[in-house]
């Protein structure tokens, strides 16, 4: 591997780590932090100001936090108007008796488990708005980081202070939204490529039947343009059978 691929590599690490620190800050990072992560690498102004961009694209703030809701549809701003409302109606608490609450809860008290998921149900919300314009709505992060939360809460017992508490369910559902979002981008990416697929045999299985005058076969497709069959095969599948260049009967198979 070339020092200039390890260079790339590490910037994009870095990045990535800056970006995810980030959000545990509420998403916000200062210049300083930015210039600290990315000083071995001795940037320039323009690289440090397209780090900015993608940072903002990513709704973080620089020095103070970026107003989420900005970011949001017509339809996730809707959604997420009526779920506020219904967590309104949760009946609200001290400090000192969520304290008692995690207490309990970390002692495995199902009732208060089950309380301390709905009186963090709003954290879930605060959380995922870090999260919009990733690609996935919002409302799909706030059913994921519900889930988590539902999850992590019997998990409380592996702390050694109820003080941590709030940190590690905020943890859990940044990890749990972030693998949401992984997954649907690689979801995404395998559809790119699956598209692509089918446009370049439909594509070379059209120039060989112009010049066959009629469609072409599996095999014929893959003697002329010596691409693998099974590749021509999963094209066709993708595509429903639908590439009409192609005479595709069940002995090609």
């Amino acid at each position: 591997m070339s020092n200039l691929e390890n260079k790339e590599q590490l910037f994009a690490q870095i990045l990535a780590d800056l970006t995810r620190n980030a959000r545990r800050q509420g998403g916000v990072v200062s210049q300083e932090e930015i210039e600290d992560a990315f000083s071995e690498l001795e940037l320039n102004e323009d690289q440090y100001g397209l780090i900015k961009d993608y940072l903002k694209s990513h709704n973080i703030g620089i020095g103070e936090a970026v107003d989420a809701s900005e970011y949001l549809t017509e339809e996730e701003t809707s959604y997420l108007e009526y779920y506020l409302a219904e967590l309104n109606e949760i009946e609200p608490v001290s400090d000192g008796e969520k304290e008692a609450i995690i207490i309990s809860a970390m002692a495995g008290d199902k009732t208060a488990q089950k309380r301390l998921v709905e009186i963090s149900l709003p954290t879930v919300v605060d959380v995922a708005k870090l999260y919009a314009e990733q690609g996935v709505l919002l409302e799909d992060l706030i059913g994921e980081g519900n889930m988590s939360l539902m999850k992590s809460v019997e998990e409380l017992n592996t702390l050694e202070s109820h003080k941590e508490a709030d940190a590690f369910l905020a943890q859990m559902m940044m990890d749990a939204m972030e693998a949401l979002i992984e997954d649907d981008a690689a979801e995404a990416s395998r559809g790119q490529k699956a598209v692509k697929l089918v446009q370049e045999v439909a594509d070379k299985a059209k120039e060989l039947a112009d010049e066959l005058r009629r469609s072409c076969t599996v095999e014929e497709l893959a003697e002329e343009t010596g691409m693998d069959i099974d590749k021509i095969l999963e094209a066709i599948k993708v595509s429903g059978n639908q590439i009409e260049d192609i005479d595709f009967k069940p002995q090609d198979k």
